[in-house]
């Protein structure tokens, strides 16, 4: 192959997700000629929306956006995104059944009371929050990633919590956060989302998640997206499809999720096995809203329950639900063994012990199993694995780095930098 071919080829990126997309986006802007390639029927990756025959929106799995990540900052119009904000709390079904609502008092002060009097935990406890409010505001986030870490149930002892407190509130909220009740992700990881929720506001777009990269797409050249593609195999400058056919690559990009890059990548070293955080989240319909519009997640404490987090997505953005019905949310972490129908009976019953009969009339809408949800970050991996694997070839995604939109985003704006600086 000449170098005036590669050199007028495109670069190829394999997978149109964040990471992808954010890498085109920034190659585009720079005046590179991108192809993005996906075997999906839509933008996306992870990051996708359904909608039903009724009219509700179903994103794949519970997601929101956390609005101060610098990525999303940099990249995304929020304008535009027509964000919806959660309010800043959590109402928490506490391990005896009774509940209790605690609101961010550092962004509604009128809440302080409230959160003072809360049943999570001790006033020593919340006064450790202030804390570690005064701690995380110390830094960048950058630093934050970058601080020498232990697993987040070790720093969150080591801190002097009481097991109450970990147990009714930091496994609870951010174990639906790392979908690891267990809490053994990183600190660093933990430190630095602890400040994201401080700082800024939990959303989602009007119309669902998948907004956010269909706006990244809509900023690429017409026919510089080609979904329904899978791509095959990687040699030297060229793609092979599953259909037989060979594209040109100036430089490749795999911009897949890490177990599918791990099976695209030749036999390098950086291609290790992954281990991956799962979910399962299941839709139901109701009449009404049990949240009565208050826009606060629901939490469970109780052990060995599977209705995990709840929320009620249609009181945030009511485009989630056609009129009079609300979309609930249920999520399920870890392995929990149990197919389709017994899970959404067992949930239901749990959620009727919760919100009270009317749960029993809520009609299943889809249930979601998610084994790739995110992969795991344990105390010691690096806040960056290497993104370029040869002089023409690269990766990006949160599997090489921490799990986030926030670092999807990153990778994919890094590889694009390294691209455009030869």
């Amino acid at each position: 192959m000449s170098d005036t071919l590669v050199s007028s080829a495109p670069v190829v990126i394999i997978g149109a997700g964040l990471a992808g997309l954010a890498c085109a986006t920034y190659l585009h802007r720079a005046g590179r000629p991108v192809l993005v390639l996906d075997a999906a029927d839509a933008v996306g990756g992870r990051v996708r929306t359904d909608v039903t025959p009724e009219g509700f929106r179903l994103d794949r799995g519970f997601q929101v956006l956390l609005t101060r990540y610098p990525e999303v900052q940099r990249l995304l119009d929020y304008g535009a995104a027509d964000l919806r904000a959660f309010r800043s709390g959590a109402v928490i079904q506490l391990a005896d059944g009774q509940q209790t609502t605690l609101q961010n008092p550092l962004q509604r002060p009128t809440a302080a009371f409230t959160a003072l009097a809360s049943r999570i935990g001790t006033l020593a406890d919340k006064l450790r929050i202030l804390s570690l409010v005064q701690h995380v505001s110390k830094y960048t986030p950058e630093q934050l990633l970058n601080r020498e870490a232990t697993d987040t149930l070790t720093f969150l002892r080591r801190y002097g919590w009481s097991e109450q407190i970990i147990d009714s509130f930091f496994r609870p909220f951010f174990g639906g956060v790392f979908l690891d009740r267990s809490l053994g992700t990183a600190s660093n990881f933990f430190e630095f989302v602890f400040q994201q929720f401080l700082q800024g506001e939990a959303v989602i777009p009007a119309l669902g998640m998948q907004q956010i990269p269909e706006q990244l797409a809509q900023r690429l050249p017409a026919g510089s997206v080609r979904l329904n593609t899978a791509a095959e195999a990687i040699e030297a400058n060229t793609v092979q499809l599953a259909t037989g056919e060979t594209l040109e690559a100036s430089a490749v990009v795999v911009a897949v999720d890490g177990e599918a890059a791990r099976q695209l990548l030749p036999p390098l070293a950086h291609a290790e096995a992954l281990a991956w955080r799962r979910t399962t989240c299941t839709y139901f319909a109701a009449e009404s809203s049990p949240g009565q519009g208050d826009r606060l997640l629901r939490l469970n404490a109780k052990p060995n329950a599977l209705a995990h987090n709840v929320s009620f997505p249609s009181d945030v953005a009511p485009a989630y639900a056609p009129a009079g019905r609300t979309l609930v949310s249920v999520s399920t972490h870890g392995e929990h063994g149990l197919d389709e129908r017994t899970l959404t009976a067992r949930l239901q019953q749990e959620l009727t012990d919760w919100f009270g009969p009317q749960a029993t009339q809520w009609q299943h809408l889809r249930t979601y199993h998610l084994p790739y949800a995110l992969p795991v970050y344990s105390a010691g991996q690096p806040v960056r694995q290497p993104l370029r694997l040869t002089d023409t070839l690269y990766r990006c995604g949160d599997h090489t780095a921490y799990p986030s939109q926030n670092a999807a985003l990153a990778t994919g704006r890094e590889v694009a930098e390294m691209l455009l600086a030869g």
